[in-house]
């Protein structure tokens, strides 16, 4: 995981942008640093600021009357959350939260909007990220309906890493039952199956993936699906302002 701010360019929506199109937000754009746990919205709050990841990932929480929650969507730096406000008024139906400690590039929607209005490339990514955060709550609403827990268990594990960067995660049962929608005393059957197996290891909320290619052979077939649902970030049309990781200002 990045311990320093990595730059506005480390998010791949905002490196794909053309030059002049990146400038309308750059000098909006403040960078901050999420701890882990951070909530950025509840469900039901009027989303007045956009997050684009530059690091680590947030989780997209549906939340039922009774407390439960299960997670319906991750984003890394391969995307951006709260993004429809830059469209209209917009409320959030999820909590979101920052499931990893992240560096995220933070934009208020008034000034999303404001550049949206005069650049296609931006709305286009409003409404093309939001499509792939519909395409990722469906196929995680199949996969929990038909995928056993330990496949889910290993999809949800490929996809952190992904995001994080890293072999080695730190997540509590707790949290993990609740991304889940399961209990805590499944996910310790669970982990110590695939831990049994070689896959990963298991200790005291720090989970260390040993053999990713085993996991991936446990895992269902919703991580590929997703990972090409997400494939599109770092596409948009026109030419990048420097791309992956270069900085905003040309250098």
């Amino acid at each position: 995981m990045h311990a320093i701010d990595p730059g506005p360019a480390s998010n791949r929506l905002l490196a794909a942008l053309p030059r002049t199109d990146f400038q309308l937000l750059a000098p909006q754009l403040t960078t901050l640093q999420l701890a882990q746990g951070t909530v950025l919205y509840e469900a039901g709050d009027e989303v007045d600021e956009v997050y684009f990841p530059l690091s680590g990932m947030v989780s997209l929480v549906a939340v039922m009357r009774d407390g439960k929650a299960i997670e319906t969507a991750t984003v890394g730096r391969e995307g951006v959350v709260g993004a429809m406000s830059g469209l209209g008024l917009h409320i959030s139906w999820v909590r979101a939260i920052a499931q990893l400690p992240a560096f995220a590039s933070r934009v208020s929607s008034a000034q999303l909007r404001k550049a949206a209005a005069s650049s296609k490339p931006i709305s286009d990514l409003c409404i093309q990220y939001n499509e792939v955060l519909l395409g990722q709550a469906r196929t995680t609403a199949a996969c929990n309906a038909l995928h056993h827990i330990e496949a889910r268990f290993c999809r949800w594990l490929l996809q952190t890493r992904d995001r994080a960067e890293s072999d080695t995660i730190n997540l509590t049962q707790e949290f993990l039952s609740e991304m889940l929608g399961v209990r805590r005393t499944s996910v310790t059957e669970v982990a110590s199956k695939i831990q049994a197996g070689g896959a990963i290891s298991y200790s005291r909320g720090v989970i260390k993936i040993v053999d990713p290619e085993a996991l991936k052979a446990m895992s269902c077939e919703c991580y590929d699906t997703m990972e090409d649902q997400t494939s599109f970030s770092g596409r948009q049309p026109g030419r990048p302002h420097g791309g992956e990781g270069a900085s905003p200002n040309g250098g």
